[in-house]
């Protein structure tokens, strides 16, 4: 599971670091390639609102295998898309197929044991994030030495074998819900107006993932208009990311043993911390991978405590709380790519890093003022 969240998430992500070569393929503005990301986020938000509830109703094991179908597809067609408009609807779909990760995620807290869930939710969360932050080094070099179109031929490739493999190995797992899909949807609105813990950690999630956002679909114009480097080099940061994200095995175990709501507060600091030396980075590269290390670190450590506290207080839905949290955590991916977008053509990296450190400072606040929800 852990593996295939993060050959999966990838297929999100590859975009950033080749959106330069994008605009030069149609002859668009930065603003205008930035519709690629915003739209692969709304349609994972989307995906999650509609597809994620179902675990909670039919096999897993079914939906999963169905929707790598449209995974496939989605890839191939943004790989030979005629037209920026054509590319940023496959992009969308592409989101909205890709939700599988967020399927993995409950099964694991499902069949793991109390004692050693944060563990086990630690463990696939650190597939996912390396799948985040390792796809965009591949498709930084696939794209600089062979173009952006052959990365998504090869994505469509990789998922081919998955599914292949997914096939003979995926585990079903029984369901507990058993009235209708339309009362499936209404009990999500039931769960966001009863459980506070669940709205807070949306809140905190879309807020995070907002400054992450606007940080990745903003570094390559500033390695390419500050450092000269292109989309490989933009690329590069991703495996440092996927240093800082190993944080969330690591996190995992913390919430096994020690005070969430404190867990919380710790890595909402050290967020608004990474935002901080990123202010002063716009022309130190050593301060770019220093920022890199603990945006990464703080935000996949805050992702995981988010997702153990509402898992554990919820068992009999799981799927619908992780809905919830992840559809307000891809708003805010959504939110913050377009604000980082704005800020970056207007501001420059002082706009960009200015709006990620006002994010992280809100979670501290909203996370303070909340605390007795």
């Amino acid at each position: 599971m852990a593996a295939g969240a993060g050959l999966v998430v990838a297929n999100n992500y590859y975009n950033q670091p080749l959106l330069n070569l994008i605009a030069a393929t149609f002859k668009v503005s930065e603003s205008q390639v930035s519709r690629i990301p915003l739209a692969t986020q709304l349609g994972y938000a989307f995906g999650l609102l509609f597809i994620i509830p179902l675990g909670d109703k039919f096999s897993r094991r079914k939906i999963i295998l169905y929707d790598f179908i449209a995974i496939i597809i989605s890839l191939l067609i943004t790989a030979i898309a005629p037209s920026l408009w054509i590319l940023t609807v496959s992009s969308f779909l592409v989101g909205f197929s890709s939700v599988v990760p967020q399927l993995f995620v409950p099964m694991a807290a499902e069949l793991a044991t109390e004692e050693k869930r944060g563990k086990v939710i630690g463990i696939v969360m650190s597939g996912l994030l390396i799948g985040i932050l390792g796809s965009r080094f591949i498709s930084g070099m696939v794209g600089e030495y062979y173009g952006w179109r052959v990365m998504y031929f090869l994505a469509a490739g990789i998922m081919l074998i998955y599914v292949a493999i997914l096939y003979f190995k995926l585990p079903n797992v029984a369901t507990d819900f058993k009235g209708t899909y339309v009362q499936l949807m209404r009990s999500l609105i039931n769960i966001l107006k009863t459980k506070p813990e669940v709205r807070v950690a949306a809140l905190r999630g879309g807020l995070a993932f907002a400054g992450f956002s606007a940080f990745w679909t903003t570094l390559v114009f500033l390695m390419e208009t500050n450092f000269g480097y292109g989309s490989a080099v933009s690329g590069m940061f991703g495996l440092l990311g996927m240093i800082g994200a190993l944080g969330a095995a690591f996190a995992g175990k913390l919430n096994d043993k020690y005070n969430q709501n404190k867990l919380v507060l710790l890595f909402s600091i050290l967020l608004i911390l990474s935002w901080i030396v990123f202010q002063f980075s716009e022309h130190s590269l050593i301060g770019i991978v220093i920022g890199v290390l603990l945006i990464d670190f703080s935000l996949q450590s805050l992702h995981v405590t988010n997702q153990n506290i509402i898992f554990s207080k919820n068992p009999d839905a799981r799927n619908r709380v992780n809905t919830i949290y992840m559809v307000g955590y891809f708003i805010g991916g959504a939110l913050g790519t377009i604000a980082g977008a704005y800020a970056w053509e207007h501001f420059r990296w002082i706009g960009v890093a200015t709006l990620g450190l006002i994010f992280s400072v809100l979670i501290l606040i909203f996370t303070t003022m909340l605390k007795r929800e």
